[in-house]
């Protein structure tokens, strides 16, 4: 599916942005740059929020909901709406803080806020690269929908966008950091697994699919 496709794609970008994020986070008191900090935002903000998230929410998620037969207030998808509320909210966090001037150092608190936000992230990407995505296209095919809508950015949104891949190139990561998270494919690697949401097959799976999946795992 195509809007699928675009997901995906945009997680690439969001990642680079948000490793870029943590190397300018990290960086020496000196590299904290007036006005970058608000960049980053606007990205986030802008981008992964308004346009991905939304796309994520409006589209995709209500199709599963309507046409796939999910559940909302459970499970995988209450899941990754509640992901998407906690990183809205770590944003704000970080908005709050006192701006700094060129050259100041970075107010307290703003590393560790935003080594949050981006762990709480990536998290999130690995969830519905590596479970919600595969899922939900063949779902959502047997229940005929073979395609879903997507949408153009604004301008707003585009210049969020530009803005994310200028900050890459300014801000290269530098590579894993001590406290950097463990990530992986699977529903056992979601922070949210036996906490939240007893994982994609006990949530969403029904009998017959339970039969499908003993039937690839013994034959063929």
């Amino acid at each position: 599916m195509l809007l699928i496709d675009e997901l995906l794609a945009e997680h690439r970008l969001i990642e680079r942005v948000s490793e870029a994020f943590l190397a300018y986070a990290a960086g020496p008191a000196g590299d904290a740059r007036a006005g970058d900090t608000a960049a980053f935002l606007r990205f986030f903000r802008g981008y992964a929020n308004r346009f991905h998230h939304a796309r994520e929410e409006d589209t995709l998620f209500a199709a599963l909901r309507e046409r796939g037969g999910l559940p909302a207030d459970r499970g995988p998808l209450a899941v990754l709406v509640a992901d998407h509320r906690r990183m809205e909210a770590l944003l704000g966090e970080i908005e709050a803080l006192p701006a700094g001037a060129a050259g100041a150092p970075h107010p307290a608190g703003f590393r560790t806020l935003a080594a949050s936000y981006v762990h709480a992230l990536w998290h999130h990407i690995d969830a519905e690269d590596s479970v919600l995505f595969p899922e939900c296209e063949p779902r959502l095919r047997r229940n005929g929908v073979a395609e879903l809508p997507s949408r153009s950015m604004d301008a707003d949104e585009r210049a969020a966008k530009a803005e994310g891949e200028s900050l890459v190139l300014k801000y290269p990561p530098a590579g894993p950091r001590d406290g950097d998270p463990m990530r992986g494919d699977g529903c056992i690697m979601c922070p949210a697994y036996g906490v939240t949401c007893r994982g994609l097959e006990l949530e969403w799976w029904n009998e017959w699919e339970w039969d499908e999946f003993e039937d690839r795992m013994g034959g063929d």
